[in-house]
């Protein structure tokens, strides 16, 4: 995780300017009937799930950030690990509508969007790793390499605290945690071409 950290710019946020409905949401991209918040659910359930009115209504999760299980679609948030709010500060107010529209849906990295408890998604916020961190600690290091992730892919910057606070995890009690560059590097989404 720390050699991923290195190669994301820190700079200071840009705080102005965010307004949710910019970012095109819950979208049915390949048109099977089931929007984006769906799709996670249907992925995420550890069993065939109950479908009623192309809704997903039960299934098993494990809400990752607190180590609850749920059996019930309506007590989940999908959750994006960086928030919509958190993008845009960290280089998403440069981006056009499509790449707005596409980043709130990415489905090409599968921990860019997570089920999770509403409580734990609503206690994140759009707050970065220096001001939440999950409540259950063995989901620290998976959560901010996936974090570091998604700020690669997406050319995103972290600022000072953020980082600083990613770098001290990933070089004390996640220096452990892998990170496979290839793959990162492969997958890493340019944002130049959807203005």
């Amino acid at each position: 995780m720390a050699e991923l950290l290195t190669q994301v710019a820190v700079t200071d946020e840009q705080p102005e300017g965010y307004d949710r409905d910019d970012w095109k949401h819950w979208v049915d991209a390949d048109g099977d009937g089931l929007d984006t918040r769906q799709e996670v659910l249907s992925d995420e359930t550890l069993v065939d799930p109950v479908v009623a009115n192309g809704r997903i209504r039960e299934g098993q999760w494990l809400s990752y950030y607190d180590d609850q299980e749920f059996t019930v679609a309506r007590q989940l948030d999908v959750d994006h690990v960086v928030a919509l709010a958190e993008a845009h500060q960290s280089g998403g107010w440069a981006w056009g509508a499509l790449t707005r529209q596409l980043y709130a849906n990415d489905l090409s990295f599968p921990n860019h969007l997570i089920a999770v408890s509403a409580g734990s998604n609503r206690s994140k916020g759009a707050r970065d790793p220096a001001e939440w961190l999950p409540p259950d600690p063995e989901a620290l290091c998976t959560y901010l390499a996936w974090w570091t992730t998604i700020k690669f892919r997406w050319e995103l910057t972290m600022d000072q605290f953020e980082y600083d606070t990613i770098a001290h995890h990933a070089t004390n009690d996640c220096a452990d945690t892998q990170i496979d560059l290839t793959a990162a590097q492969s997958g890493i989404i340019r944002t130049d071409f959807a203005g």
